[in-house]
């Protein structure tokens, strides 16, 4: 599903030109993402199309994603950086 093109392209998207960002979705898009089923995958994928200054909220706990299944990959992805 995801071919080494589009993987490729998600690995670019994850350079955000925030910092706190970046040392969240690097890491996770090398170590975390080929764990992922395809739909959360696909979910990832959304999460990386939202704005930065909506992330950065998200991930800081500023503010909650409306989205749920959003606000799932975000939880994910922090429970992950934690360990």
């Amino acid at each position: 599903m995801f071919t080494e093109k589009r993987l490729n392209r998600l690995k670019w998207a994850c350079r955000r030109g925030m910092l706190e960002l970046d040392v969240l979705f690097l890491p996770f898009v090398e170590q975390g993402f080929p764990d992922l089923n395809d739909e959360g995958k696909l979910v990832f994928e959304r999460l990386l199309t939202c704005d930065d200054p909506d992330l950065f909220a998200w991930f800081m706990g500023h503010q909650t994603c409306e989205d749920k299944e959003l606000a799932g990959m975000v939880d994910h992805i922090l429970a992950r950086v934690k360990v």
